[in-house]
């Protein structure tokens, strides 16, 4: 039987993406996944920028109709959360129905990195009793990794969302988590 599975994160975006997107497929592969992995193929030659992005995006899109499951990197990217296209990927794959499993390089939740790194520690109670900014916007308090659709979509497909701390610097290289989290897919869909 082969599982396929999606391996979406923002790794595409790195200096090292070729090594790090080899490895993990290696390494989903002696787990006994058939990975896919965005980057992998070879994208049609496209006349303008927006030409190429929408290839990219095709080529993506078939992988995951093709894939059975995915596994997300959740690792916050450019801010507070998740890299937004492997939010649209996960997204998409709970849509279809598929399989979800996801990690984060950070234990720190999405509420404490809204209050600490977006508002600077700088909240108040509103009169509702939530939790906001100093603009008056709700801080999302649900005591997960990151937006509760994220956690929610992963869980309510008895997936995993495993969480460790890693230093900054390892904070998108670092593999532990996905390996931890590759070997609980496998027991669940390999036996």
């Amino acid at each position: 039987m082969h599982v396929k599975v999606y391996l979406a994160g923002p790794e595409v975006f790195l200096p090292n993406a070729v090594e790090i997107q080899r490895e993990k497929a290696a390494l989903a592969r002696a787990a006994g996944f058939t990975p896919l992995v965005p980057g992998d193929l070879e994208i049609p030659p496209a006349a303008t920028k927006h030409e190429r992005g929408l290839a990219i995006y095709a080529v993506d899109e078939g992988m995951m109709m093709a894939c059975d499951m995915i596994i997300a990197n959740l690792t916050p990217f450019r801010g507070i959360s998740a890299d937004v296209g492997t939010v649209f990927e996960l997204g998409f794959m709970c849509g279809r129905g598929k399989h979800a499993y996801a990690y984060t390089n950070t234990s720190r939740s999405y509420y404490e990195r809204i209050l600490n790194d977006h508002y600077m520690g700088e909240a108040a109670l509103r009169a509702d009793g939530r939790m906001a900014g100093p603009d008056g916007i709700s801080i999302e308090d649900f005591d997960m990794a990151d937006n509760l659709m994220l956690d929610g979509g992963v869980l309510r497909r008895d997936g995993t969302l495993v969480q460790r701390e890693v230093p900054e610097a390892a904070r998108l290289t670092d593999l532990e988590a996905f390996k931890e989290c590759l070997a609980i897919a496998a027991r669940q869909h390999l036996g």
